[in-house]
């Protein structure tokens, strides 16, 4: 399987064989699976305070007053304390020692890994996540990319690779949050646009998130939440012709 590479200004400057993890057979089970553990190791306990319900200064009236004999506040005559009355405490609230981690065999997320990196390079994949884009897949651009230093430059060659339109989608769709998420410091939301996988630590990393839906990952991070963002594989993805040579001797 080969792929071509792309110049800054868009145009062909040679062809490549592309590793062998590009051949691996798509299994979103596999990925969503694997997108699903990723998520919850970062799912934070949580639960009502251990007295929440039961530090009243209460006490049972006893028989004879034709009411319940239940705890009773001794300021009134509420019922509290007990999970079957108005305003008492929670029969079976969470807890914080619950465990929201789930697991996941090392070669289940390694196989995913490597099925969502092959879904990159398909296009009938990547159009059913409704990405824009023109020409063929994967997108390989030269090394020199990673020297880029300005955000405008990278909008230019991301024009010029065919891939701008879909930076252009990701900005329409952005929007207030439904819910009391948009007071908590998540009042918008957006959609993902380009993941672009670059081989080293380089000015180009700060230049090209800046974009909206722009995300940039060094190829020793790539994980798979952020090749199949929501469990769906098939994310345009931008590689550095280095990335891909480091994708050779960690994954095939």
């Amino acid at each position: 399987m080969k792929a071509e590479v792309l110049s800054l200004e868009g145009k062909v400057v040679e062809e490549i064989e592309l590793p062998a993890v590009f051949k691996e057979e798509y299994r979103p089970d596999i990925i969503r699976k694997a997108v699903h553990a990723i998520q919850s190791h970062r799912r934070q306990p949580y639960g009502p305070n251990p007295l929440s319900g039961t530090n009243y200064a209460a006490e049972n009236w006893g028989p004879g007053h034709g009411v319940a004999r239940v705890p009773r506040l001794k300021t009134g005559r509420r019922a509290v304390k007990v999970p079957q009355a108005v305003k008492g405490r929670r029969a079976h609230p969470p807890k914080v020692q619950k465990i929201w981690d789930e697991k996941i065999n090392k070669k289940e997320m390694r196989k995913a890994l490597r099925s969502a990196i092959a879904a990159t390079a398909v296009a009938e994949i990547v159009t059913q996540r409704n990405h824009v884009f023109e020409g063929a897949l994967p997108k390989v651009v030269v090394d020199d990319f990673e020297d880029l230093t300005r955000t405008k430059d990278v909008a230019e060659v991301f024009k010029a690779i065919g891939v701008y339109g879909d930076v252009l989608r990701a900005a329409e769709r952005k929007r207030v949050r439904a819910g009391k998420g948009k007071m908590r410091g998540r009042r918008y939301i957006g959609k993902k646009s380009v993941l672009v996988v670059v081989s080293k630590p380089c000015n180009a990393i700060k230049a090209a998130r800046n974009l909206p839906g722009v995300d940039v990952v060094l190829a020793k991070d790539l994980n798979v939440e952020l090749l199949a963002p929501g469990c769906h594989a098939g994310r345009l993805t931008v590689w550095t012709k280095s990335a891909l040579s480091h994708l050779e001797g960690w994954l095939c």
